[in-house]
């Protein structure tokens, strides 16, 4: 089921919302029971079958934590429990989402043709496995007590908001909202506001952004160009960032409709000026959770240069090959590793210097090249589109086709390169401080609503993009 559906919107929401209400403010234990029934329906709508792996992996994780802290009680340190439920997570996640991977590369490396059932890879797995682990870890670590409630725990695995895509929620930051939260009609307000900004963001831009790079990438011929390509790259950069920054608004909003005060995941990062500073804007969550139960454990920048860089290899490959089984994700991880490793080491007094313009275009002409390595999963399409880019095909520059899309789609690339940016939101937040702004503010969303639900029930173009990783 996807946020961005009409079942969703006008059925299995309101529905929720309405349930969740109608239980006693002050009973939590019912509130709580409303919102599990409901994420655990939102997570088996697609996919029935994997609503017991969720359920084993509550139980192995709920109790895992248990042990751990029986073991904290008798002074010793619960390391055996704490092992036993990483590699156990590591498996499923490995079974589930890289057996086939492993098989093919086995395949292909030893000329054998052992053939195997591929397996369906069951939505949010990465997403929850590593909120799972992130709550082991902090109960080993003594940053948190184990949760007591079985209830509660399989609430915070499965919570229907981010569950699909996260944002990533360490336990610790909604352990207290699991127990005790309230919610005022401001909260709602404000959560149904941010759900509509991300229900656009996906449907109105990230949609079209998607419709426009499969129609450059199935260009053949005389219609392809240099610049032609570059367009489809550069709306590629758009589309993803809506698709998931759009997907994080509308998980914020809802959590905090329900109470949840879930943290930003993403912070303008296509202003960066720097690489680095690219990573510190862009799916921040995923980038905290490597940064603090991978990088900081194999010794950070504490250490040698040469293991410094190793960390940071290692952290990066990680990284790449987390959003997907495929070569191409390792190779795009790894190709940031190296590159913040000569942001570091060579570039950074250098790049200090350049004036901001060319720190940014610096930077966006490299996450361009990155998004390509990122979105063409098979290496020969992936080395023919380079080829293009860098006029290196002998296709024209530029040619009467791309005049042709710039001039049908150059309001919407402008639009996004607006909205990308904090400017957009400045203007709202301007518009609604003028006179009868709050009133024109109501009116801007209620148009967003409506073009998102007129373009849901016209369109056929509505994928997510990050549901695969």
């Amino acid at each position: 089921m996807l946020f961005s559906s009409i079942l969703f919107l006008f059925y299995f929401l309101p529905i929720t919302l309405a349930l969740y209400y109608l239980m006693p403010k002050r009973n939590i234990q019912a509130r709580n029971t409303v919102l599990l029934v409901a994420s655990l329906l939102f997570y088996s709508w697609g996919e029935p079958v994997y609503i017991v792996l969720m359920i084993y992996s509550a139980f192995l994780n709920y109790y895992s934590a248990l042990q751990i802290g029986r073991a904290h009680e008798k002074g010793k340190s619960g390391k055996g429990s704490m092992l036993f439920a990483l590699v156990m997570n590591l498996l499923i996640l490995g079974f589930f989402k890289y057996f086939g991977f492993l098989m093919d590369t086995f395949n292909s490396l030893t000329g054998m043709n052992i053939h195997y059932t591929a397996l369906s890879l069951p939505i949010g797995i990465s997403f929850y496995t590593f909120q799972a682990l992130s709550y082991i870890f902090d109960v080993y670590r003594k940053n948190v007590g184990p949760q007591p409630s079985f209830l509660r725990f399989t609430l915070y695995l499965s919570l229907f908001p981010q569950l699909i895509a996260g944002p990533i929620v360490k336990y610790r930051d909604v352990e207290e909202q699991l127990s005790v939260r309230s919610t005022d009609w401001i909260d709602f307000a404000e959560g149904t506001k941010r759900f509509i900004f991300g229900l656009g963001k996906k449907v109105l831009l990230a949609n079209n952004f998607g419709a426009l790079y499969a129609s450059i990438g199935a260009l053949t011929g005389s219609d392809i160009s240099v610049v032609t390509y570059w367009i489809g790259i550069g709306a590629y950069t758009l589309q993803i960032y809506f698709d998931f920054s759009g997907y994080s608004d509308m998980a914020i909003g809802l959590g905090r409709m329900f109470g949840f005060d879930f943290s930003e995941n993403f912070r303008y990062p296509y202003i960066s000026d720097s690489i680095t500073e690219f990573w510190r804007r862009w799916h921040i969550s995923l980038s905290t959770w490597f940064r603090e139960y991978v990088y900081i454990p194999l010794g950070g920048n504490r250490v040698t240069v040469p293991r410094h860089i190793l960390n940071l290899l290692i952290v990066w490959s990680l990284t790449g090959l987390w959003h997907g089984a495929s070569w191409n994700f390792v190779l795009w991880g790894t190709y940031y590793g190296v590159l913040l490793i000569i942001e570091k080491y060579a570039l950074k007094n250098y790049i200090e210097k350049w004036p901001k313009w060319v720190r940014h275009l610096y930077t966006m002409v490299i996450v361009m090249i990155g998004w390509t390595f990122f979105s063409i999963t098979d290496f020969g399409a992936m080395k023919e589109y380079f080829a293009v880019m860098l006029g290196l095909s002998g296709h024209a520059f530029a040619n009467m086709k791309t005049l042709y899309i710039l001039r049908t789609s150059g309001i919407l690339l402008a639009a996004g390169v607006w909205f990308s940016t904090p400017s957009s939101m400045d203007w709202f937040r301007n518009l609604q401080k003028s006179s009868r702004g709050e009133y024109t503010g109501i009116l801007l969303l209620m148009l967003i609503l409506i073009l998102s639900i007129a373009y849901l029930v016209f369109g056929s173009y509505n994928p997510f993009l990050y549901f695969r990783f």
